[in-house]
């Protein structure tokens, strides 16, 4: 059998981030559309949405790796756990 990864954590796709931070930013600079232009600032909008957009995918990746569910250690059987320990309470203790 197979871990799998559990359904938390949401994927994100580049260029749907990209469109969204590109969205976010032409919103924000939009005094700046008479002074640049309309070509000039999306121009630069979309260099700067596709840096971070890597940057955060990045990053996501990561997070997302270390989140991994790890797999499960092998369980120990009760029977010969009881009995070590009865034997370690037989044993005599010596002096050293």
């Amino acid at each position: 059998m197979s871990q799998q990864v559990p359904d938390t954590a949401p994927t994100l796709k580049k260029k749907e981030v990209r469109k969204q931070i590109f969205e976010k930013l032409t919103g924000a600079l939009s005094d700046y559309k008479q002074d640049l232009g309309d070509k000039k600032l999306a121009t630069h909008v979309k260099k700067a949405s596709k840096l971070i957009s890597r940057d955060l995918l990045k990053i996501s990746k990561k997070n997302h790796q270390r989140s991994k569910v790890k797999k499960a250690a092998p369980k120990k059987n009760a029977k010969t756990s009881l009995k070590i320990k009865e034997l370690k309470a037989k044993e005599p203790k010596t002096k050293e």
